[in-house]
């Protein structure tokens, strides 16, 4: 089965809507780019590192983010979180996420391996995650969630929009899932099988009460706003109009859901880690590592050359 993540789409709205035609829109669930021999033995020895650090963190569940896809037009070096588990049926430190099924034409939840997550990535030759780590009890809290498969089936959305607006149930992006769970577990919200909808529209209440500020994503232009509705899976029929005119739209991200967990748990830890061609750097802290992947003191260097 064909998966894409979250913001896919917006990659492709970036790329269509660069081009100024509205001919020959890309495909939102096309091939991934394939990768040399050399590409996937250095995002391997990448990904190896990033299991080391989830194990040395001793923790029973971590937020993970990746990036990888250009989203730089719109301010954003992260563009899909997931669960990671060290207890996950799956295996150790799979990664429950929502993704979207091509060949089923909807949202899906799926657990992965944490080396398939970072191969996730769109550019080989450049890649970083984030690993966000909570205080003991909020981590037991999400990590009975993530593990409860009809709480998590609960709050799956039957329609996925990359771009979904924060506050509404009429689509859902894979950010929103994971921001919806931690409101469940962190808020110990019931969620009646019987109601559809009741789960994510409580989850969505309780992160409005305590201030959970979702995006914005900004959208460079009016004109990129109006030629994103011919994008497949690209969607602002629900998004406020004040925002829309705005272009300031309210969507959840790994850096908005990274900015909530922070404030809610003071005492969460963070570790981020990227990749070029030659070399791998960890950084332990909230401090962010620059879009260049460039160390500084303190930082962990790994070569890669030879």
């Amino acid at each position: 089965m064909r998966k894409r993540s979250l913001l896919g789409a917006l990659a492709w709205f970036a790329l269509f809507t660069s081009s100024g035609a509205l001919a020959g829109i890309p495909a939102f669930c096309a091939k991934p780019v394939e990768m040399t021999a050399a590409d996937q033995d250095r995002v391997l020895r990448f990904a190896d590192v990033v299991k080391k650090e989830l194990e040395r963190s001793r923790a029973r569940v971590a937020l993970v983010s990746r990036a990888g896809l250009d989203l730089s037009r719109f301010g954003l070096l992260y563009s899909h979180t997931g669960i990671a588990l060290k207890d996950n049926p799956a295996g150790p430190w799979a990664v429950r996420q929502l993704y979207y099924a091509c060949d089923e034409s909807r949202p899906r939840l799926f657990d992965q391996g944490a080396a398939g997550f970072v191969l996730g990535s769109e550019t080989p030759a450049r890649g970083r995650m984030s690993l966000v780590f909570l205080p003991e009890e909020d981590s037991a809290l999400l990590a009975r969630a993530a593990l409860d498969k009809p709480l998590a089936l609960a709050l799956l959305a039957g329609r996925y929009s990359a771009n979904a607006y924060a506050f509404g149930t009429r689509y859902q992006n894979c950010n929103q899932w994971v921001a919806e769970l931690l409101a469940s577990a962190w808020g110990r919200l019931d969620s009646p099988a019987n109601a559809p909808g009741h789960a994510r529209g409580q989850a969505q209440a309780w992160l409005r009460a305590r201030g959970y500020q979702a995006g914005p994503l900004r959208v460079p232009s009016h004109w990129m706003m109006f030629a994103g509705q011919f994008v497949p899976l690209v969607h602002v029929d629900d998004h406020p109009l004040d925002d829309i005119h705005a272009l300031a739209l309210q969507v959840s991200t790994p850096a908005a859901i990274e900015g909530f967990v922070r404030r809610q748990a003071p005492r969460t830890q963070r570790v981020e880690l990227c990749h070029d061609k030659e070399r791998i750097v960890v950084r332990r802290g909230w401090e962010p590592l620059d879009a260049e992947c460039r160390p500084m003191q303190g930082d962990e260097v790994i070569a890669l050359a030879p």
